[in-house]
């Protein structure tokens, strides 16, 4: 059973950045597919916002796409995304995971605050 501990959130201006990151301790974390999730109101569905799977192929949201970068290190069990151009909307708190997401694996997030 994988386990993910994010770190790397805060509060951030509008237009700021941000790099998170998140450590996995499963044996087979290279070998699936890992995603960015956020929860912007607490208790709601999380939203999928960047993926990178296996081989290095990449994804993202419409709203993540050309402001947020994923990558991995598979040596040291680690998954980051740097955050460019913050939004206020972009306020919520960051999860990794698989993709698709298993259900055991959530960790505890990251806040990311964007506010003026």
């Amino acid at each position: 059973q994988a386990q993910f501990v994010e770190s790397g959130g805060g509060k951030v201006s509008p237009g700021g950045s941000l790099t998170l990151s998140c450590a996995g301790f499963g044996s087979t974390f290279s070998r699936y597919g890992m995603g960015w999730y956020r929860q912007i109101i607490p208790g709601a569905q999380r939203e999928l916002v960047a993926e990178v799977t296996a081989d290095g192929r990449t994804y993202y949201s419409d709203t993540a796409k050309g402001r947020f970068a994923i990558s991995r290190d598979n040596a040291k069990k680690t998954l980051y995304i740097r955050m460019d151009s913050l939004r206020i909307g972009d306020t919520a708190v960051y999860y990794c995971n698989e993709v698709p997401s298993s259900p055991y694996d959530w960790g505890q997030g990251t806040q990311v605050t964007v506010s003026s």
